[in-house]
């Protein structure tokens, strides 16, 4: 796939599951600001991914909130295995306080066979954290913690979502990518 087809999947996911399920309630704001970067890694090994990812830490960190808010860092060949992708996670934290960021980025992770730690591997729950490709989404905490503090009961999102997708299904969630 070329950085076009894996851009408009990503933001098909993106508009489809996490604003269209309201799995994060605050990606609308973000998205309809058009203050989301994306940005595909064409990295042929994980070194060259972590560069990427020093690069769009410090891009992130200088650039402006109003024009850039967060980043998604996706990688649409390397570590196609989550438990792999999972390992990757700690070298990629640990570059956030290289960089001097901790407490100003964080990294949360979106991957196609992702699996929260006690469930199966098709329980519907980990498709809150599901996306059509690996990727790291580099966010600003100020901005969390602004949304948090607009957004009553932050803490329920995750049971509120568990919920959502319970709800869906399985088939519910295959119908979301059926094209019309």
């Amino acid at each position: 796939m070329d950085d076009d087809a894996v851009i408009a999947a990503t933001r098909e996911w993106l508009d489809k599951a996490v604003i269209g399920l309201n799995l994060c309630p605050f990606a609308k704001a973000v998205t309809m600001k058009n203050q989301v970067r994306f940005v595909v890694s064409a990295a042929q090994h994980l070194d060259g991914l972590l560069e990427d990812l020093d690069r769009e830490l410090d891009f992130l960190a200088a650039a402006d909130p109003d024009e850039i808010d967060t980043t998604l860092l996706i990688h649409p060949v390397l570590l196609p295995d989550f438990l792999d992708f999972n390992d990757f996670m700690q070298l990629a934290e640990a570059a956030v306080g290289e960089h001097g960021l901790e407490g100003m980025i964080q990294i949360a992770s979106f991957h196609p066979a992702f699996q929260f730690e006690g469930t199966a591997p098709d329980d519907i729950g980990n498709y809150t954290n599901r996306a059509p490709f690996p990727t790291l989404h580099l966010l600003r905490e100020a901005s969390i913690e602004r949304a948090v503090a607009a957004f009553p009961d932050a803490e329920t999102i995750y049971e509120r979502n568990i919920d959502t997708l319970e709800a869906l299904g399985h088939a519910g969630w295959q119908a979301l990518w059926r094209k019309p």
